[in-house]
């Protein structure tokens, strides 16, 4: 299974990016693909994630109303549409394979065992 990320850039506060994750092939312990990211300093985060079927969405309170993770209609390709950008939205975003499922129905970057390798998004005011 591999992951590719595509579509970072540098975008003004308030602006709008579409991040693109190509996933190649499913592992079998693989339910969901999510968004993640990184800040400078600070610790990954869960951003957003969908179920393979494309049936469920979750999103971190942070993005809640400005984010959408959607599946494309052949279920290999995952969009992130980002709006109303901010600059603490500046990381590096990760797409990556949910192989365990969270218990307590938190979302947490150890859930996702198979990454891909990120795209940067900074956004400046």
């Amino acid at each position: 299974v591999q992951l590719q990320a595509f579509g970072g850039g540098l975008v003004q506060a308030g602006d709008s990016l579409r991040l693109s994750c190509v996933v190649s092939g499913r592992a079998f312990n693989s339910y969901a693909t999510g968004w993640l990211r990184q800040a400078p300093g600070e610790e990954r985060e869960f951003v957003a994630a969908v179920t393979w079927s494309g049936d469920s969405t979750y999103y971190a309170d942070s993005v809640k109303g400005r984010f959408g993770i959607s599946r494309g209609a052949a279920k290999n390709t995952v969009y992130l549409q980002m709006n109303s950008l901010r600059p603490e939205d500046t990381a590096v975003y990760y797409c990556a394979e949910a192989t365990r499922k969270s218990g307590d129905g938190i979302w947490d970057p150890f859930l996702f065992g198979i990454w891909g390798q990120g795209t940067l998004v900074t956004v400046f005011s």
